[in-house]
């Protein structure tokens, strides 16, 4: 629509304002009735005033032609319309349409002029064409069948209650928006169909536009709309992912400029208690809109933590905590060490913890839960997924297990450097997982570590307690080695170190894997790797060459063995005979070489070795196993 500027609004001497016509219409008489009537009515909307003419006003609007019947003085000169919808800017526009001056209908004043027409009863019964058809025709041909013009308009009825809502426009824009979009994604999944099946040679195609360049214009809406807006596009079926940008998009906006720099300066102050509300307002309606619960959730790990932290900090309902809590549980084998680090709030108490170490308990008590619930879904698992033992060390499953634990692991060494964690608190997160969930016990090792190094103080009772998580079997050589010297852990824990090492060593001589060490571990983690965790699912035939090669490896190790123990077996009877020869009338001697010799033949029967000077027949060998039987029985 064109716009024509036939009058303008000047303020008199006494700060009233009064329509008069400007100077470029004095000669369009056809647009404007040259008239010097000087005004009959003033309007007051605010602290603002209009001096206009009845006539041109109760021709088009019904309220102000039924406010002057009513009225009991036929004289009256004032109205007060301070209700009008748009306040003076909305009057001016309808007043310059009262008069005839064609008005722009623009974005930015559609919802306006609609309320105002409503409030002035601007209607087809008194004048065709009048400004509510007027505006009516303008969101049907330009705003409703446009995603970014609805939701510009419906951001300019913000301000616009109760009105707005009372004439429809509200619920209409909405509506808009979420029948649009939901065509918007069923064109582009038709596109994508075309570009996937070509049914001929097509034209050069222009870059398609991002599938959620309307959801970033919402971040304009207040938080009520914003609700309305996206509760109406789930409900007409828009994809889950569409609306987890959508939710990322505008709490980013929203809580940007809701954060607190330093808050120990103004904790307790009306600026930091409104932020606060603000705060807890956005992130419980942010959580009440996240898509369903569930293990492939579209909701990023990072998003659900900021929205934890926050929620903590800003006091959030136990409900709305509650079940950000489930959501990164049901995910924890995604998360990272950041997105676990929550900062506790414990502002006002000195001796507080840095982080909360109670909602990463919880959290990962939820994940380990999830059995419960696996019989369910392991009914809906593809023929794919059945090829998996589902808790064999190659299934996704425990995949997600050995990422878990080395994820607390990591958490618990950062957590370890806090002087006011409790012990209770570290020992209970140390203790939360079962024995299958850690191949090897190096990180938990470190991690316990570090807390006693950091809490020297602690009584003997909770220092046994907590070098009890620790699996001594698990530990690496390297870890063996720095337990076997370290003086802060318990006595018990340095002999049972070095009692499991000399059980290694002993089995590695044998030859063989000894089931309470290495049997135990290697048939239910043949897929063992240098970091401690399982990259993924591997199938079973790379599983059984895994557990091949690493038999190789020891058996390799236990003849190199064998070999310089018969090095040193030659050695010594090489010495034995020159010693006798040099001394034969040593009976003290020849005494102690025969016990000697006694002693090094029944370690060799043990070890599965011959015994010295044997020869190497079937009768010595029959002799040889009949008393090996006989010491046995």
């Amino acid at each position: 629509m064109g716009v024509v500027t036939v009058g303008e609004l000047k303020t008199s001497i006494s700060g009233k304002r009064s329509f008069r016509p400007s100077s470029t219409i004095r000669h369009a008489a056809s647009e404007w009735p040259i008239s010097d009537v000087s005004s009959d009515v003033t309007i007051e909307i605010g602290a603002s005033s209009f001096a206009l003419h009845k006539f041109p006003l109760v021709s088009r609007s019904g309220r102000i032609r039924r406010l002057l019947i009513e009225a009991k003085d036929a004289t009256i000169s004032r109205m007060n319309l301070s209700l009008i919808p748009g306040g003076p800017e909305a009057f001016e526009l309808a007043a310059k349409f009262c008069y005839g001056i064609n008005i722009e209908i623009t974005l930015s004043n559609v919802a306006m002029l609609r309320c105002a027409a409503h409030f002035l009863e601007m209607t087809e019964e008194f004048v065709q064409k009048n400004l509510e058809a007027r505006t009516e025709a303008y969101l049907k041909d330009t705003v409703l069948p446009n995603i970014s013009n609805s939701i510009s308009v419906l951001h300019r009825c913000e301000c616009l209650s109760p009105v707005s809502e009372e004439i429809n426009l509200v619920n209409r824009l909405i509506n808009a928006i979420a029948n649009n979009a939901c065509k918007e994604q069923l064109a582009s999944g038709l596109l994508k169909l075309d570009h996937n099946f070509p049914m001929k040679t097509m034209p050069n195609i222009e870059p398609e536009t991002p599938s959620d360049w309307w959801g970033k214009s919402l971040s304009v809406l207040n938080l009520e709309f914003f609700q309305r807006v996206l509760t109406a596009v789930k409900s007409k079926g828009l994809k889950q992912d569409m609306i987890s940008k959508i939710l990322i998009n505008y709490t980013h906006n929203s809580l940007q400029g809701l954060v607190i720099r330093d808050p120990h300066i103004v904790r307790g102050s009306l600026l930091d208690m409104e932020l606060q509300k603000k705060q807890r307002v956005t992130v419980e309606a942010m959580v009440s809109l996240l898509p369903t619960q569930s293990r492939r959730s579209s909701v990023p790990m990072a998003f659900l933590s900021s929205l934890l932290k926050t929620a903590i900090a800003s006091s959030a309902s136990t409900s709305c905590r509650s079940d950000l809590e489930r959501r990164i549980g049901l995910q924890l084998d995604q998360a990272i060490l950041e997105d676990i680090l929550i900062p506790a709030n414990s502002y006002g108490n000195n001796h507080g913890t840095m982080y909360d170490t109670e909602s990463i308990l919880r959290i990962f008590s939820i994940f380990l839960n999830l059995d419960e619930d696996d019989d369910e879904d392991n009914r809906m698992r593809d023929e794919s997924e059945m090829a998996y033992d589902f808790d064999s060390p190659g299934s996704p499953k425990q995949s997600s297990i050995l990422k878990v634990s080395k994820l607390l692991d990591t958490y618990l060494a950062e957590i370890a450097l806090d002087t006011n964690l409790l012990p209770s608190k570290f020992i209970a997160l140390a203790e939360l997982l079962p024995d299958h969930a850690r191949i090897i016990s190096d990180g938990l090792y470190r991690a316990v570590d570090i807390f006693l190094k950091v809490h020297p103080n602690i009584k003997d009772s909770e220092r046994y307690r907590l070098c009890k998580t620790i699996d001594c079997q698990k530990l690496s050589q390297e870890a063996c080695s720095h337990a076997a010297q370290n003086e802060r852990l318990p006595v018990q824990m340095a002999v049972q170190v070095l009692y499991f090492e000399q059980i290694r060593l002993r089995n590695a001589m044998n030859g063989g894997h000894n089931q309470f060490f290495f049997g135990t571990i290697n048939s239910q983690f043949p897929q063992r790797s240098s970091s401690g965790a399982g990259s993924g699912a591997i199938s079973p035939r790379d599983n059984y060459a895994s557990v091949r090669r690493e038999n190789r490896e020891l058996k390799l190790e236990v003849a190199r063995m064998r070999m310089r123990l018969t090095d040193l077996e030659k050695d010594h009877v090489s010495m034995k005979q020159e010693l006798v020869r040099s001394h034969p009338a040593n009976k003290i001697f020849k005494s102690f070489t025969k016990k000697l010799s006694k002693q090094l033949n029944s370690l060799f029967r043990i070890n599965n070795l011959k015994p010295i000077g044997s020869k190497p027949n079937a009768e010595s060998r029959f002799l040889f196993q009949r008393r090996r039987r006989h010491s046995i029985s």
